[in-house]
């Protein structure tokens, strides 16, 4: 609070310009403005900055130093901010506006680096952690492995039977020491047992004495408590002693209040008597005063009747003389007695009136100088709120201006969260790669450490049979030795077989080397691959860590912003608020719209896959329907709810009615009141003129008596208290006409106020009407924008249909192949059954009829190597069929996945199209709200009605004529967006009405000031001087109240323009944002493109790898047919022997046959991939046209975005049309505050002159009064 002196001379009304702006300077009011002008509005105290902003650069700042402000002006030197936009101080540092913000941001990101590097450190250390057990973990795996293998190849080992047999009866000898440890146990637990008994002795002594203790403490506690009784008895009376001396207490307070209170009483008394005594005092010396003006007044009528005495003495001769003439003239002197009494009797009345107006005069002068107060803070409050108004101008344009930065920085920071998004998305889809090239190297080095088993088996059945044949050389040899005599072509059999038998060897022995070294390059190659994996893991999780961190940040980031925002707009942006927010609600609503057709189309698909089309379309015809079904209800809704706003419109029109009639009955009230003051004021003048003729006459009359007062003074008094009690009767008229004046003048500013209330009101009426056109074209904008937006839903659900009928025959196809394969299957089941017959046969054939063992053991080489040609393709078959069995099962995974992903996509879609439904009804109910704001017409709203009725006759009979496709939709939104242009004109023309009003009522305004200056110029006496001031302040509340409009319409007009410069911005914000996103579109188009392509490449290499495949199933075939010819011929030559080769014959069977069975499902698989990939390639192609469709979309967004554009700038030019008018009359209204400034001083030129002459009168009628009383004692004297 500052304290200004307006002048040093005390006088009210003057203000010393040069003094004033002395005390401001000098307070520091005016270095307070001009910081503020320069631009600093902000300051902060060197400790509070250091400690707050030291965060920002704690490097600069050296260790111990104290210093604050050199410590913030380092830190202020070292960060990225101009010298321009903060300035230092002796104790405090100053900011421009917004540099503070800029700070919080420095140190908002400071602290967000600080709290990364923590959280990147803390999650670093535990991810090793967990490495370090994942590794440990793993180790243990390998081992459990590494022993159940073993152990499943040992098991069935004769020597680890003979050991698991033996390895009981070997604890045998271990009893003796078993028996040793249980007896030194026994000599543990005896010992403990003594050492527990002498525990217990121990105890049982301590609880004795424990026992004493207690009885001896229970002692103490009895005799304490009989103390405690009588403590106890002690503290009651105590208490209640306490408590009586706390009523003692109360009392003497009570009694001490009140004689505080009579005290007090006492002392007011006294200061009343002391004022008295000193009003008495007061009086006392005018009563001195007055004793010693009557004494020289007697002194010198002393004198006079000294010398009236000698007069006597000489007129006594002449007293006979006039003896007869005094008796004539006693006569004349009675008439004239009785006149001089009535003229006295009317000076009192009039010295009274006279005194009466003296006192009204002062209370005017005060009320003027009250006026003039009043006027000069009028004044300096129109001065200080025109420099706010600036002040929040520039205000609000830096504010839009940060706004638009932080708009900038925010999609800025939208466009980097979406890039950091797609490569974070990137490094997914990367790590997803990997990990199934894990997994599938995983399988791969199973399936190699299988064959290894595999290769080991046969490795152990090939020495088995090795072994065999060294026994049958050994039989063979120990025969031909009994048989004495080999021929010389048996010992070169003989060699030959050695030979042979060394080839076989180092043919294994190399296989085995082969064999081993392949394993250790596997392993080596499977090691590396899971470091390079592993690696790349780490890799991938770091670059997600970076990036979760970075999404982390930009979104705190984002959240400052999006709070900096909001506080900047609370003000100014709720309905923008709102209407972006449904806008946004409007867009998310159609994308999950969208969506959830897809997802819909997908699951339709997936539920009726085996349903013919019949089935699909009676469904798809039953949704219709309960579309249909709900749109009538929507209709019913929206009717009830058209009727309720037309009720709610009724009466808000007749509550407008009424207080326009109140208004009226108001402004007849005021035209009344203003009439009684009238009149009021004329008798007022009248009064001041009987006044001043009766002074005139009082004077004459003076001139007249003053010989004959003398005499008569006795007669005089008389009069003189007659004219007391006609002046008592005329000054209590007075009291009572200045009391109907002041009542006149307080329902006059009742009147005024209700006046100024209705006028508010009619100005919030306009303002909500204007508010309700505005939500009116948004809901315009909202209901097209929707209609397109289902126009394309319709089509893309047609789309979704051709599609979800393509997959339906795709899925039939695959069954037909399916079926086509199990039925190849249990072809060669059958076959496989006829050959096991055929060597059974054989085998039976073989048993009766036998050979040399010469030919049987070429034979049985031929066959091995047939074997293995066999083995090795059987080999490469099964791993083909492994393959695509695992790719089948793949495929049935994604299958259940799909299946999984489309119900929790129909889930989610239900919840969203539940929460869309919800945000409409809301918006709904809000556009009910602001629906029942709007005035309308009863005739308007039951032609509406009517309309309203056709419109929903129209509605059912196209609903009933309706199509599968949900085209009523359409048509129905269409009606409905008629209406609400309908509704939009009918608005039009009501806010059209209530301008003309507007036009009425200050056309009315104009003429009733036309009227009031008329009478003031004809008014030049004291009537015209107080109307006119009374005009004159009516016209300045007026002004001001018009001034004040003129303010808030201009800065609605400012903002509105703001508003839509806001917009223009945000709009060429979004153009320049759907461009990027086109040119986004049109890369992804390329990349969709580009992966088409490849998927081609993919499908023609799958297609040649099947081709390949059947290839070598046909050479598998004629193989087959060859082996089994071989077979015929071998059956015919077999003899000798056949049991063993039939067995492995039987073996090989078995293989071959688990080869093609493998073969076969590679080949199913290789199918389904190539399946999988035409799938691929087709969604691809969908993906493309759908790009293609959102391309052409966004172009006719930028179209509607340039006519907007082209809309708010005609806006615009309208708005500062508008502006340039409200400055006109701005002006205008200064002119006119002008003239009626100059009419006031006027009106106080003439108010002084009359206060001079009315003092004027005042002291000559106070002159003869006291002529009057002087002569009155000298008669009395005499």
């Amino acid at each position: 609070v500052r304290c200004i002196v307006p002048n040093e001379n005390k006088q009210p009304g003057v203000c010393d310009a040069g003094l004033v702006l002395h005390q401001l300077a000098c307070n520091g009011v005016l270095e307070g403005i001009r910081i503020c002008r320069k631009g600093f509005p902000n300051r902060l105290q060197y400790p509070e900055f250091k400690q707050r902003y030291h965060i920002l650069n704690p490097n600069v700042i050296p260790k111990g130093f104290v210093d604050n402000k050199k410590a913030s002006e380092l830190v202020l030197g070292s960060i990225d901010l101009e010298e321009n936009e903060y300035k230092i101080g002796h104790t405090k540092v100053f900011f421009r506006a917004g540099v503070l913000a800029k700070l919080e941001d420095l140190r908002d990101d400071r602290l967000a680096k600080i709290m990364s590097m923590i959280q990147s450190r803390s999650r670093g250390m535990l991810m090793r952690i967990e490495f370090k057990k994942m590794l440990e973990r793993r180790m243990a795996l390998i081992v459990i492995q590494r022993n159940i293998r073993k152990f499943l190849q040992l098991r069935y080992w004769g020597w680890w039977k003979l050991y698991t047999k033996v390895k009981p009866l070997l604890n045998v000898a271990r009893q003796e020491d078993e028996m040793k440890q249980k007896e030194e146990e026994l000599r543990t637990a005896m010992a403990q047992a003594n050492d527990l008994l002498n525990r217990l002795k121990e105890l049982e002594e301590k609880t004795a004495t424990l026992s004493q203790e207690k009885n001896d403490l229970l002692l103490q506690v009895q005799a304490e408590q009989e103390n405690t009784t009588d403590l106890e008895e002690r503290l009651t009376q105590l208490m209640k002693t306490k408590m009586e001396y706390e009523n003692q207490i109360s009392d003497m307070k009570e009694r001490l209040e009140e004689e505080e209170n009579s005290s007090m009483s006492l002392s007011s008394n006294k200061r009343k008597l002391e004022t008295e005594l000193s009003d008495l005092k007061l009086d006392l010396e005018g009563l001195e005063s007055t004793l010693v003006k009557t004494e020289k007044e007697k002194q010198a009528l002393d004198n006079k009747v000294r010398s009236l005495t000698l007069d006597l003495n000489q007129r006594d001769d002449t007293i006979a003389k006039l003896q007869k003439e005094k008796r004539a003239l006693d006569e004349l002197h009675q008439k004239t007695l009785d006149d001089l009494q009535s003229e006295e009797d009317k000076v009192n009345h009039l010295t009274k009136t006279n005194g009466k107006l003296n006192s009204q005069i002062q209370e005017l002068e005060d009320n003027w100088s009250q006026e003039k107060k009043i006027r000069t803070e009028v004044e300096k409050a129109r001065r200080k709120a025109e420099g706010d108004l600036k002040m929040t101008i520039e205000n609000l344009n830096e504010m839009e201006r940060a706004k638009i930065d932080l708009e900038e920085i925010l999609k800025k920071r939208d466009m980097e969260i979406n890039c950091l998004n797609s490569k974070w998305e990137d490094e997914q889809s990367l790590n997803s790669t990997l990990h199934r090239k894990l997994k599938e190297h995983q399988s791969r080095i199973e399936e190699l450490e299988e064959e290894l088993e595999g290769e080991r088996a046969m490795r152990a059945k090939v020495e088995k049979q090795r072994a065999e044949y060294s026994r049958d050389l050994e039989e063979l040899s120990d025969r031909l030795e009994e048989a004495g005599g080999a021929t010389v072509s048996q010992i070169e059999l003989n060699r030959k077989r050695e030979g042979e038998l060394l080839k076989l060897r180092r043919e294994l022995e190399e296989a085995a080397l082969q064999s081993e070294a392949t394993a250790s390059a596997l392993r080596k190659k499977h090691t590396d691959s899971l470091a390079e994996l592993n690696e790349q893991i780490e890799s991938l999780q770091r670059v997600k860590s970076k990036l979760e961190k970075d999404k982390h940040v930009m979104k705190a980031e984002i959240d400052d912003l999006s709070s900096n925002s909001e506080t900047l707009q609370k003000s100014k942006l709720n309905a923008d608020m709102h209407i972006r927010k449904l806008e946004d609600n409007l867009a998310e609503a159609n994308a999950k719209y969208t969506e959830m057709e897809r997802n819909m189309t997908e699951v339709n698909t997936v539920k009726t896959r085996l349903s013919a089309e019949n089935s699909e379309l009676s469904r798809a015809f039953e949704e219709a329907q309960s579309k249909l079904n709900q749109l009538i209800r929507i209709k019913t809704s929206l009717s009830s709810q058209v009727e309720d706003l037309k009720r709610q419109l009724e009466e808000e029109t007749r509550a407008r009615s009424g207080a326009m009639v109140g208004l009226a009955n108001a402004k007849h009230d005021m035209d009344l009141t203003k009439e009684q003051l009238e009149e009021e004021q004329e008798s007022k003048a009248e009064l001041q003129r009987l006044v001043s003729k009766l002074n005139s006459e009082v004077t004459t009359w003076r001139t007249k008596y003053e010989t004959d007062a003398i005499q008569k003074t006795e007669e005089l008094e008389e009069t003189k208290r007659k004219l007391a009690a006609r002046l008592q009767e005329a000054e209590e008229a007075a009291e009572a006409a200045q009391a109907r004046a002041a009542s006149l003048e307080k329902s006059k500013q009742r009147l005024t106020g209700e006046v100024e209330d209705l006028t508010i009101e009619l100005e919030k009426a306009n303002a909500a009407a204007a508010i309700l056109d505005k939500k009116q074209r948004s809901f315009d904008k909202m209901m097209s924008e929707w209609q397109q937006k289902y126009e394309e839903l319709q089509v893309e659900l047609d789309s979704s249909q051709k599609e979800c009928r393509s997959y339906v025959t795709e899925v039939f196809k695959l069954k037909t192949v399916y079926e086509e394969i199990i039925e190849q299957l249990e072809i060669v089941k059958k076959d496989n059954k006829n050959l096991q017959d055929e060597v059974k046969e054989l085998v039976d054939q073989l048993t009766e009829g036998g050979k040399s063992v010469h030919e049987l053991q070429k034979l049985k080489k031929k066959l091995e190597v047939q074997r293995d040609e066999l083995q090795l393709a059987l080999e490469e078959a099964e791993s083909s069929l492994e393959a695509e069995e695992a790719k089948v099962v793949r495929v049935q995974l994604e299958l259940a996945q799909v299946k999984a992903d489309i119900e929790r996509r129909i889930h989610e879609k239900e919840e969203e199209f539940e929460t869309t439904r919800k945000n409409h009804q809301r918006a709904i109910e809000s556009l009910q709200a602001s629906l029942e704001v709007e005035t309308k017409g009863r005739a308007e709203a039951l032609r509406l009605k009517k309309k309203m009725e056709a419109d929903v006759n129209e509605m059912e009979i196209q609903l009933e004529h309706a199509n599968k496709n949900n085209a009523e939709l359409v048509k129905t939104l269409k009606k409905l967006q008629q209406q609400l242009k309908d509704t939009q004109a009918q608005m039009d023309e009501d806010s059209r009405r209530h301008e003309e009003l507007r036009e009425q009522f200050n056309l009315s305004e104009r003429r009733i000031s036309l009227l009031q200056t008329e009478l003031e110029e004809h008014r030049n006496t004291l009537e015209s001087s107080e109307r006119s001031r009374k005009l004159t302040e009516q016209e300045l509340v007026e002004i001001t109240e018009r001034y004040n409009e003129l303010n808030v319409q201009s800065s609605t007009l400012l903002i509105y323009k703001r508003k839509l410069e806001g917009d223009l911005q945000s709009l060429t914000n979004d153009h320049e944002e759907l461009i990027h996103e086109y040119r986004s579109a049109d890369e992804k188009a390329k990349k969709a493109m580009s992966d088409a392509a490849r998927m081609t490449e993919e499908l023609h290499q799958e297609q040649e790898h099947c081709m390949h495949l059947e290839k070598i199933k046909k050479n598998f075939e004629i193989h087959i047919k060859d082996l089994q010819v071989k077979l015929e011929e071998a059956e015919q030559q077999a003899l000798k022997g056949g049991r063993r080769i039939i067995q492995k014959l039987e073996t090989k069977i078995k293989e071959l046959e688990s080869e093609l069975d493998s073969e076969q499902k590679r080949h199913v698989e290789t199918v389904k991939s190539l399946r999988k990939h035409e799938r691929r390639l087709k969604e691809l192609i969908f993906q493309t046209e759908e790009d293609h469709k959102t391309n052409q979309r966004m172009q006719e967004l930028v179209e509607k975005l340039q006519n907007k554009l082209k809309s708010y700038k005609r806006q615009i030019e309208e708005s500062e049309e508008q502006a340039n008018q409200s400055l006109a009359k701005y002006r205008k209204t200064v002119h006119e505050l002008d003239d009626a400034e100059e009419r006031a001083g006027m009106a106080e030129c003439a108010l002084n002159k009359l206060r001079t002459r009315n003092r004027v009168s005042a002291s000559k009628s106070f002159s003869t009064v006291e002529v009057i009383q002087v002569s009155s004692k000298s008669a009395t004297e005499e």
